[in-house]
């Protein structure tokens, strides 16, 4: 899987999710912020990260950090993606289908932030078992991430692309 460079890509940030958490030591509560973040520069390349810290732009901005480190580049077909496709992370599963020009993206909360970030404008999604954001995030990144166009495939293969299409 091929590095790529934060630095050099104008990625915008969306926050998915914050949740407070605590832990209880002898003294009482200890409050703490949990963010989840996607980054994506809506040209095909989306990352996610998680970031923890007492105060809540503290942990957004660890959350960009990490999602950051953890880019991945996406296949895409026009504004949709090529095949259909399930992503899978923990108990959460994705069904991912691309759609024709002009559906727009139809899918719920968390799975719309990644495909916002990522670029893709048409597809068809549904969340599967686990509502977990955290989780749901990262099937739908792995989903995506699993994604071969013709071409892609061909050469993994060393065919040409006239006989995979048949």
């Amino acid at each position: 899987m091929e590095r790529i460079d934060a630095s050099v890509l104008d990625l915008q940030e969306k926050v998915v999710s914050i949740n407070r958490v605590s832990k209880t030591v002898k003294g009482g509560r200890i409050m703490k912020f949990s963010a989840l973040i996607v980054v994506g520069n809506g040209d095909g390349i989306v990352g996610y990260g998680i970031g923890k810290a007492a105060e809540v732009p503290e942990a957004i901005r660890k959350g960009v950090e990490d999602a950051r480190k953890n880019l991945v580049r996406i296949s895409m077909k026009g504004t949709t993606i090529p095949h259909e496709t399930v992503g899978s992370f923990g108990a959460a599963r994705v069904l991912m289908r691309p759609a024709a020009p002009g559906t727009g993206v139809i899918a719920g909360g968390a799975v719309r932030a990644v495909l916002e970030a990522a670029g893709i404008k048409d597809i068809r999604t549904k969340s599967l078992r686990s509502r977990n954001p955290g989780n749901v995030v990262a099937a739908t990144v792995a989903g995506l991430a699993s994604v071969r166009t013709v071409a892609q495939a061909a050469k993994i293969r060393g065919i040409d692309e006239k006989d995979i299409l048949g």
